[in-house]
């Protein structure tokens, strides 16, 4: 089949991986002049446990109030959020309480365990070096705090990836760089935790898809879709493209894509920040990947450098493109408050980024047959974009090859909306 992918962040180049290891020919189209470029660029790339990502499913971290409000509010309504922001953030609410959430829960835990299997049977067939840190510590600043997390740790005990509980001290000889002084009651520890080098992983992925036959048409901004038969139809161009088959992998583009096809999808655009800092010393650096759940943060080892990453904020936020400077200072306290002197915070090299976490209410994404003919949708991965890139990808691609995938979509299905 000749097959379009409308995105190259790591969804789409994982898509488009995995579509042309199966003979398809497959061209993906990015608005941007690289892969990996806007949702995809910076994040912390942590791959497990994935249900313990800051922001990965609503109900986590207590009542939205809570987090809206307070000394430790963590969540914000940026510039342009309003009533819309409002109402999306109460479906976020109300579906981390429903009937339904444990199940859903049970449903990304599976799809995040595929994915990391598929991502280290990747990264091994490639001989990929990716910078990989294995192990994951949630920090406890009291021992309450793991009640935020309480639902994720239950599924994940169900599915035999419980995590260990330890003491503080047994915590900082997990982790050696951790502050003495910073007040800690003892941590939750995943042994089987997983960071990588998203970035470089995407790179060495889309290297890999060209030398199956993938084509990549970059700064080629998709304006309109269209279906019976499948077309899609760039910018500055008077005719349509036709292909067998189109795969949206557009994130926050992909509910304006379809909205004219009818199909309206809740997706909101959850921003957050990440602080790039270079090594300084080794030491005094997290080894593997730590979360502190009380402020919402998650900090990773990417080689020679500290990823810390924090802040939710709904809403488009200042036009000028400005940055919230209590977030970044928040983040910038968490990193030197767990590991002083892990990292050059003074150094010429720091990258500051805002990214868009592209969210469904539910925190569950779009994967499967879009109800329209020749249209498939694999987008709204929210904060587990990367957890979740290998295995989504891979699970439609048998779908649309009519093969049983390893792992059940009806939990991701358009039709839920």
């Amino acid at each position: 089949m000749q097959i379009a992918i409308v995105g190259a962040g790591i969804v789409g180049v994982a898509t488009a991986y995995e579509l042309a290891r199966d003979g398809h020919q497959v061209t993906v189209y990015e608005q941007r002049g690289s892969a990996a470029e806007e949702a995809s660029f910076a994040s912390t790339a942590l791959l497990a446990p994935a249900l313990l990502i800051p922001w990965a499913v609503p109900g986590l971290g207590g009542p939205v109030r809570r987090q809206l409000l307070g000394s430790n509010a963590t969540l914000r309504l940026a510039r342009g959020g309003g009533l819309d922001g409002l109402l999306w953030l109460r479906r976020w609410y109300l579906a981390g309480r429903s009937p339904q959430a444990a199940a859903r829960l049970a449903a990304l835990q599976q799809l995040a365990d595929y994915s990391l299997a598929r991502t280290q049977a990747i990264a091994g067939e490639l001989d990929l070096d990716v910078e990989a840190s294995p192990g994951t510590l949630v920090l406890l600043r009291q021992l309450g705090d793991g009640a935020r997390l309480q639902a994720a740790l239950a599924v994940l005990d169900a599915a035999g990836h419980g995590l260990k509980a330890v003491d503080a001290d047994t915590a900082r000889l997990i982790e050696p760089g951790l502050s003495p002084d910073t007040p800690l009651a003892g941590a939750l520890h995943a042994p089987g935790g997983l960071s990588i080098n998203g970035r470089l992983f995407a790179q060495h992925l889309r290297q890999a898809a060209q030398q199956l036959g993938v084509r990549f048409v970059f700064n080629a901004r998709v304006q309109a879709l269209h279906a019976r038969p499948a077309a899609l139809h760039l910018a500055g161009e008077s005719s349509a493209r036709r292909t067998d088959a189109v795969v949206l992998c557009a994130g926050l583009a992909s509910a304006a894509l379809v909205r004219p096809l009818g199909l309206r999808l809740p997706m909101a655009a959850m921003h957050g920040y990440t602080i790039s800092v270079p090594l300084r010393e080794d030491t005094h650096a997290p080894q593997g990947s730590v979360i502190d759940p009380l402020h919402r943060i998650a900090i990773t080892r990417q080689g020679q450098r500290i990823r810390v990453s924090g802040g939710a904020e709904i809403g488009p936020g200042n036009a000028n493109g400005a940055h919230h400077q209590a977030t970044l200072q928040t983040l910038y306290l968490a990193l030197s408050g767990w590991f002083p002197g892990g990292a050059h915070t003074a150094s010429p090299q720091i990258q500051v980024w805002r990214g868009q976490r592209p969210t469904l209410p539910d925190g569950a994404p779009l994967l499967g047959a879009s109800g329209l003919p020749g249209l498939w949708l694999n987008t709204g991965h929210g904060a587990c974009g990367w957890a979740h890139a290998s295995a989504s990808a891979r699970a439609l691609a048998d779908a649309i090859a009519d093969r049983t995938p390893e792992v059940d979509l009806q939990a991701f299905a358009a039709s839920r909306f």
